[in-house]
């Protein structure tokens, strides 16, 4: 029989297990590139438009504050959910409420009500944790050879949406006056229009769902092992080390990702630096986090996931010593964004596809909940405390500051015993 065409029953149709995933991981891609165009107009305008609403620029801030507590409260509810349902109806309910929360919005603008606005903000934020959950939806039914391949192609077509979603600004804008609503409220309809289109098209195309799927394959398994008088308990035991390696590289990587990039727009703006420059460099380190998340896939499904979060933090090292030592310099600084971006996505590929190998089947879906949770946490956390940092220590102690977190990562690495390493090479 062939590897990729399992019975999972006696009384179950054989199961094309490679080709449910190639459907599930187009449809995952498409709904990332949704979840981008909608959220990205949005997310980028929310600060312009809670200032406006509120009166007051002090205040622009708690936009991002809002969206990222929105998918730090959804992670776990979310993968609850996917444990229950299964991957589709969880992302959907997802994509569902982020759509809500853009219809807040637009009612928030018309009333002018600033409490409305912020609620409907952190609703949108749950749009982040479905994007976060679709990564490991990415893994379910991959097979090791190809996890981080798979898992990186997702995390990838995020380029699309994060990287056009800003440009439908401008059409929002003037599609909100066309039918009367306030000017900056405009770029709000197109979140509505596509996440509806989202959960639609995970509620229709993940079938059959891909971790209810990947639960039966591995009950059938240890159940035929169990009949064959072999063990099947050891393949599915959770690895607590490799699980403790992967949510340190991922919420320390993030943290360390979010801290130095939210205060850069600060620093080059404090330096003289144009906004077209500030644009350029945000723009180069969204490039820098999504566009070569394949190449790090591949990576780690070849060396191995425990050497590609190594390379992640050799990138991270080098960005950091870069901003630190050339912090007056426009072309070091957008260099050093650009590596921190790039060590961002080896950690992060790598990391997630080492969590689901590490975790029992039955406990994925919670474990990868507790992942995002503690990703969205540290990146809030990390861009909190970055502030002050920068304006006691400037732009070059924050980031020797954040070389910190790395060390930590990179000890936990050394401490990490082989076997929980994930897989050393590609068979």
């Amino acid at each position: 029989m062939s590897p990729t065409a399992l019975t999972p029953t006696a009384t179950a149709a054989p199961v094309d297990v490679a080709a449910v995933q190639r459907r599930v991981r187009s449809t995952l891609m498409a709904g990332q590139v949704l979840a981008g165009l909608g959220m990205g107009s949005t997310l980028s305008i929310g600060a312009i438009l809670a200032a406006e609403v509120s009166g007051s620029p002090a205040y622009s801030g708690l936009a991002a504050t809002m969206a990222t507590l929105g998918a730090a409260l959804a992670a776990i509810p979310l993968a609850r959910l996917a444990a229950r349902a299964g991957r589709a109806p969880a992302l959907a309910t997802g994509a569902l409420t982020a759509a809500t929360g853009a219809v807040l919005a637009i009612v928030a603008a018309g009333l002018s009500s600033f409490p409305l606005l912020l609620v409907g903000i952190m609703l949108i934020g749950v749009g982040t944790a479905v994007n976060l959950q679709s990564r490991f939806a990415a893994s379910d039914l991959a097979s090791p050879a190809t996890r981080g391949r798979d898992l990186s192609l997702v995390v990838w077509a995020t380029t699309v949406g994060a990287v056009s979603g800003p440009n439908l600004i401008g059409p929002g804008e003037q599609l909100g006056e066309a039918i009367g609503l306030p000017a900056l409220s405009g770029p709000f309809l197109f979140t509505v229009a596509a996440q509806v289109l989202a959960a639609t098209l995970y509620l229709v195309a993940l079938r059959p769902d891909p971790l209810r799927l990947s639960l039966r394959l591995a009950r059938d398994a240890a159940a035929a092992a169990s009949a064959a008088g072999e063990s099947g308990t050891e393949a599915v035991r959770s690895d607590r080390a490799g699980i403790r390696l992967a949510l340190i590289a991922l919420a320390l990587s993030h943290a360390t990702m979010v801290s130095v990039m939210a205060m850069t727009p600060v620093h080059l703006t404090d330096h003289g630096a144009s906004l077209v420059i500030v644009g350029f460099t945000i723009s180069l380190h969204i490039a820098g986090m999504y566009a070569l998340s394949p190449v790090f896939g591949v990576l780690a499904d070849r060396l191995g996931r425990w050497w590609t979060i190594l390379i992640g933090q050799g990138l991270l090292v080098a960005s950091l010593l870069v901003t630190a030592l050339g912090a007056e310099s426009e072309a070091a600084v957008v260099t050093g964004l650009i590596l921190l971006g790039l060590g961002w996505s080896a950690s992060t590929v790598a990391g997630s596809a080492l969590l689901t190998e590490s975790t029992a089947p039955e406990r994925r879906p919670v474990i990868q909940g507790r992942s995002d949770l503690l990703m969205s946490g540290s990146g809030a956390v990390g861009g909190l405390l970055a502030g002050p940092t920068l304006a006691a220590l400037g732009y070059s102690g924050l980031s020797l500051v954040a070389l910190g977190l790395v060390a930590v990562v990179v000890t936990t690495l050394v401490v990490t015993p082989r076997a929980a390493r994930g897989r050393s090479t590609r068979r």
